[in-house]
């Protein structure tokens, strides 16, 4: 079930026209639909009740606080990597244990929040973090719960650039290295160790490489239980991929389920941390077409939206499905899609083929509810777009579209 749909050769999302949205709130805008998010939160909520465990939705996928806020009323916690991911989260209503802290560079007064926060725990990267949260925690006199994130060195057959389970990569500690990683901890007068933590990458689309982490890490786990450590909390990450062309991503049912079927003998709780999974298909990205351009070899549509606003295709080129808003009859014409940006990797989409649209006329880059917003910028000083939500005939604002004002309101311009 799709809750963008044509009715009539006009796109819907769900009882609201898009084109009705566009026109009142401005483009470009990220619109989400409410029922869409309901559906996907209830897969996999319902899917995760196979295990012992607490779900921590990851607020890097998309972290505006209305959506937070629905997340943590419906009982899930929080996956964030940064002080501000805990200031967003702690706004919208989260509660602070059932947050886990991920993230290779966290600073001392990041720490000290987490801390003063009492999180659930911080997924430490390296011993030198973890001696970093020891003497944080010793000054502010308290006790810092944490586990490690382990590299399992396992290909998660992804992108490369959000591939984070390999040796190369930066993210976590050398399986190899573990055990003493882990002993040298326990010494430490500060630290509560209470978990092991993996995560392997984004966007996976098959179950094998969950699977060739998981038997790494469990092998790992009980060797850690048998130095006598407490592992309360099996820390799976997230990663599950979601469909933006052709792909066929296992059903959570099936990866959790798999999840239980190898961690027989296993008494801690299991934490997942979905993101993309959950919100990338709820929201969609509207741009209005402000010119249609032939360069005689080349047909543009050039549009308000650029890469400043949905970076994915400039960075990983990843595609995302694009419709015009409204199905005008005429034939059918290869584009590029591209946006204002003064950068030849400015597009949304190459050489697509596309009914014909007329300056004025609105498209939609589907499934961009996730690393859409959260990764904007205000490059080429673009204000950030606005972010809407629909909930059946009714749609709120939930992000206003920043001023031209925003974008100075923190500068000073000093004489020397």
């Amino acid at each position: 079930m799709n809750d963008f749909i044509f009715k009539e050769n006009e796109l819907y999302c769900e009882d609201v026209p898009v084109r009705k949205i566009a026109s009142e709130v401005g483009t470009p805008l990220y619109l989400y639909s409410l029922a869409t998010l309901k559906r996907h939160f209830n897969v996999f909520d319902e899917s995760s009740k196979a295990l012992n465990s607490i779900v921590c939705y990851s607020v890097k996928a998309n972290s505006n606080i209305s959506l937070l806020h629905f997340l943590f009323k419906m009982g899930w916690g929080a996956d964030i990597v940064s002080g501000g991911e805990l200031f967003r989260a702690i706004k919208a209503g989260v509660d602070t244990r059932k947050v886990v802290y991920s993230g290779v560079g966290k600073t001392e007064s990041e720490i000290e929040f987490a801390l003063e926060a009492d999180i659930l725990m911080f997924n430490a990267e390296s011993l030198s973090e973890v001696f970093l949260i020891d003497r944080t925690a010793g000054r502010l006199n308290k006790k810092a719960r944490i586990s490690f994130r382990v590299n399992p060195d396992v290909d998660p057959k992804t992108h490369p650039y959000i591939s984070t389970g390999l040796k190369k990569n930066k993210f976590g500690i050398n399986i190899k290295q573990a055990v003493q990683a882990y002993e040298t901890a326990a010494k430490l007068p500060n630290i509560d160790i209470v978990g092991l933590d993996c995560h392997i990458g984004s966007q996976l689309t098959e179950i094998s490489p969950f699977n060739d982490a998981l038997k790494i890490i469990k092998e790992l786990l009980f060797k850690i239980i048998a130095k006598g450590m407490d592992i309360k909390y099996l820390d799976l990450g997230g990663g599950l991929g979601i469909t933006y062309e052709n792909e066929m991503p296992p059903h959570p049912s099936t990866y959790i389920n798999s999840v239980k079927k190898i961690l027989e003998g296993y008494k801690g709780q299991v934490i997942f941390e979905p993101g993309r999974l959950i919100v990338g298909n709820s929201g969609i990205l509207v741009a209005k077409v402000v010119y249609n351009k032939n360069t005689g070899s080349k047909n543009f549509i050039i549009t308000d939206g650029g890469m400043n606003d949905l970076i994915r295709p400039a960075l990983y080129e990843a595609y995302h499905e694009i419709v015009p808003v409204l199905k005008r009859e005429g034939p059918r014409l290869k584009v590029d899609i591209v946006g204002p940006i003064c950068e030849s990797a400015d597009f949304f989409g190459k050489d697509r083929v596309l009914n014909p649209v007329e300056e004025g006329d609105f498209i939609a880059v589907f499934s961009a509810g996730a690393y859409g917003f959260s990764m904007s910028s205000n490059y080429n000083s673009r204000p950030r777009a606005a972010e809407a939500l629909v909930d059946k005939d009714k749609f709120y604002i939930i992000r206003k579209r920043e001023t031209y004002e925003d974008l100075i309101d923190k500068e000073i311009i000093v004489n020397p």
